[in-house]
């Protein structure tokens, strides 16, 4: 475990740039409703599926890293294979290991990804960060729906948001908002699959399960698009 002193922990502010329920504008809405067609989409799931690294059958394999950030500690769990859990924003080491549950009793203590965990510290601290590259490794199998919208929100870019509702749309199913809202809702690793960028249709945030809730989202779209507080 990484015992240096966190960085001043930079709280989630109540407002900043837009106020709460603000929903950032999604100007890219439409060349990603025209390249996300449904046969698009299923070609980039094949390549991605074919790429994805296989999950992990003993949790015991699983490693544990956790970290100090200008936004409190973040916990990963995963291995060579790839990143299979994520929690961030807490105000202690403990606090975000005890968040990873019983999987974290498990693992062995180790800086397993210094790039992820460096990607993460450059994130905290409100700097452009891409996570294409990072691989997700799956306790369980997504069902091609599940697999359509976290496709679908990993390309929402940084600075825009989407709907639950359009989302929907985009993944073929018109009507499931609630459905992405439940993937949302048990996503794993949040910021890689970055699902506070799906906001409520009529001006709400909609929920958010990591530490901080709303407070926390609001913060990460504010210096997204480039209203929140910089370092």
């Amino acid at each position: 475990m990484d015992t240096r002193s966190p960085c001043p922990i930079i709280p989630p502010p109540s407002q900043s740039g837009g106020g709460a329920g603000t929903i950032y504008p999604s100007s890219t809405l439409r060349s990603i409703r025209r390249s996300l067609t449904l046969g698009v989409l299923m070609s980039a799931l094949a390549t991605r599926k074919a790429t994805q690294p296989a999950k992990s059958s003993d949790p015991a394999k699983l490693q544990l890293a956790i970290f100090p950030t200008a936004i409190g500690w973040f916990g990963l769990l995963g291995n060579s294979k790839g990143l299979s859990r994520m929690v961030f924003a807490h105000p202690s080491a403990k606090a975000a290991k005890q968040a990873l549950g019983e999987l974290a009793a498990g693992a062995d203590e180790d800086d397993w990804s210094p790039q992820l965990r460096k990607k993460l510290e450059n994130y905290a601290a409100g700097r452009k960060v891409s996570f294409d590259d990072v691989k997700i490794m799956r306790q369980r199998p997504l069902t091609e729906f599940q697999e359509r919208v976290v496709s679908i929100v990993r390309s929402i870019p940084r600075g825009e948001t989407l709907t639950y509702g359009e989302v929907a749309q985009l993944a073929g199913s018109a009507g499931a908002a609630r459905a992405v809202g439940s993937v949302m809702s048990s996503n794993p690793v949040p910021v890689i699959v970055p699902c506070h960028r799906v906001v409520g249709a009529c001006g709400s945030l909609g929920g958010f399960s990591a530490a901080g809730g709303i407070r926390t989202k609001q913060w990460m779209l504010d210096v997204e698009s480039g209203n929140g507080t910089q370092i």
